[in-house]
């Protein structure tokens, strides 16, 4: 019976990151263009989101926040530091899917829909220093 459950488990485990990346869309997320034009609607609305979803962690200004004892900063979005990729797709899969293994950023997939997120990027990418 335990080997039968050690099986499983191998088997389980094996499975969740390939299945994870289909469930999530694209596997390389560097690879989704942005299907929203950063006009200034859009800009608009991503702001107008990014401050009701975002800014508590990233800083009003997205310059990064201080973080506590259980939370880790949450980085600066206006500078080239991206460690999690910084194409639009990346940041559209890091908003709609969390950062994991921790999740210190959590998932907004399930409060925000695609369009909306695009926004968020657009608004992002209006931040960044020159």
């Amino acid at each position: 019976m335990r080997a039968v459950l050690g099986m499983l488990l191998v088997a389980a485990a094996a499975w969740w990151p390939a299945n994870t990346a289909i469930a999530q869309g694209n596997p390389d997320p560097a690879s989704i263009k942005n299907p929203v034009p950063a006009s200034a609607e859009s800009i608009d609305a991503g702001k107008r989101l990014y401050q009701r979803h975002c800014a508590s962690c990233h800083g009003a200004n997205a310059e990064g926040g201080s973080g506590n004892d259980l939370i880790p900063a949450a980085p600066d979005l206006t500078d080239n530091d991206w460690k999690h990729g910084g194409s639009d797709g990346a940041i559209f899969s890091a908003i709609k899917n969390g950062i994991p293994p921790d999740l210190n950023m959590i998932p907004f997939g399930d409060q925000l829909k695609d369009q909306e997120i695009w926004s968020v990027v657009n608004y992002i990418r209006s931040l960044a220093k020159k």
